[in-house]
C-alpha cells in the first residue's frame, strides 16, 4: 500500500498523502493500519466499513471523549448503532471520511446470517424441551411425595 504513482507522485490508485482521492478513486484501509490509529491525537473509526478520522471532533462529541476513545482504532458500528445516532450525525460523519476498510478485511454478512439461522434452529427445540423435562421431573417427584406421605 505505502507504493507511490509515479505518474502523480501519490499513493496507489490516485491516492494523495492524506488519504485524499484523485479521480474518484476510493482509499482503502487495512484493519491493521486501522489499529495504529487509536489515541486522542490521532483516531480513527470505521462505521459500516467506512473509515473516518474522527481527531478533530473529539471536543465537540456531545458524548463526550471517552465514548470515543474506547472505540478509536476498531470497528464502531455496533456501539454507532446502539445509541441511535439522529440522521444529522449521520450526515455529520461524511466530513471526516477518509477511505474505506479493506475488502479483505471486511465482514461477512453472508456467512453470519446463515449461522445465525442454523444457531437459531438448533436452539429453538431446546425452549420447549427443557421446561417440558423439568415438569415433568417436578411432577413425578410430586407424586412420588404425594404417594408415601398418603401411605404413612
Amino acid at each position: 500500500m505505502g507504493e507511490v504513482n509515479e505518474d502523480t507522485g501519490c499513493g496507489p490508485a490516485g491516492v494523495g498523502e492524506n488519504g485524499e482521492t484523485l479521480e474518484g478513486a476510493v482509499k482503502y484501509y487495512t484493519l491493521e493500519e486501522i489499529r495504529t490509529h487509536n489515541l486522542a491525537s490521532d483516531s480513527w473509526l470505521i462505521i459500516h466499513d467506512k473509515v473516518y478520522d474522527i481527531t478533530s471532533f473529539y471536543e465537540e462529541h456531545p458524548g463526550g471523549e471517552e465514548v470515543l476513545l474506547e472505540q478509536a482504532g476498531a470497528d464502531a458500528t455496533e456501539s454507532f448503532e446502539d445509541v441511535g445516532h439522529s440522521t444529522d450525525a449521520r450526515e455529520m460523519l461524511q466530513q471526516y471520511l477518509i477511505g474505506e476498510l479493506h475488502m479483505d478485511d471486511r465482514k461477512e454478512e453472508g456467512k453470519k446470517e446463515v449461522h445465525e439461522t442454523t444457531s437459531g434452529e438448533s436452539s429453538s427445540w431446546t425452549v420447549w424441551l427443557i421446561p417440558a423435562i423439568a415438569a415433568t421431573i417436578v411432577g413425578i417427584v410430586c407424586r412420588y411425595y404425594m404417594f408415601e406421605h398418603k401411605s404413612s
